[in-house]
């Protein structure tokens, strides 16, 4: 007699059943943490995109800042100071604009930085801020010659009357302002480039 046999035969395909279970699991558990791992490193490279980023806008408010110094101070030395380029301190008494088809970074690297950039020192993040500023003009010149240096400026509000105050009593007018563009550039880690750009009325 042949007395257990199928139940030999019966453990033998159960343990061949268990072993393929076994390695689909084993394949599962592999591709999961695969799958894991790339995304704990895309959530890494996210977080460190954005803290570069962070550093590199508060970099670039610095530079943003120094600009502004520099051109209320020349603005309140000299009356006429702004009315030309001086291109050796970044400044431009019109507007500049990058050509079609050029990106800001090729049109900096390749026209900006040649005329002139202010170049601040590199701080303890390691960004290194450039900045350029240009008025809003179409030409240099004085303001007031709006057929030649065609700048942009604030209108200006005509008086009006209230009741409460009198017929002949009127509200105070705005200044007559130009407005100034500074564009800073931050180079920082991992050579990444930002751009800020901020607009200045004086």
């Amino acid at each position: 007699m042949k007395s257990g046999t199928p139940n030999t035969m019966r453990r033998g395909k159960e343990r061949g059943v268990v072993l393929i279970v076994t390695l689909i699991m084993l394949v599962a558990m592999t591709l999961a943490g695969i799958a894991l791992i790339r995304s704990v490193h895309t959530t890494t490279l996210i977080s460190g995109n954005l803290a570069l980023q962070q550093s590199a806008l508060a970099s670039g408010t610095a530079g943003t800042e120094a600009a502004v110094t520099w051109l209320t101070t020349l603005a309140q030395s000299s009356g006429t100071a702004l009315d030309a380029n001086i291109l050796s301190q970044g400044y431009s008494a019109q507007r500049r604009i990058p050509p079609a088809n050029t990106s800001w970074d090729a049109y900096w690297t390749s026209t900006l930085a040649t005329q002139g950039v202010v170049t601040l020192p590199t701080d303890t993040a390691g960004n290194t801020v450039q900045y350029v500023i240009d008025r809003m003009c179409s030409g240099a010149g004085p303001v007031t010659e709006v057929s030649t240096a065609g700048c942009a400026t604030s209108v200006v509000v005509p008086p009006l009357t209230t009741s409460s105050r009198g017929a002949n009593a009127s509200n105070a007018r705005l200044s007559n302002y130009v407005f100034y563009r500074i564009i800073a550039r931050i180079q920082g880690p991992r050579s990444t480039a930002s751009f800020i750009e901020t607009i200045v009325a004086l």
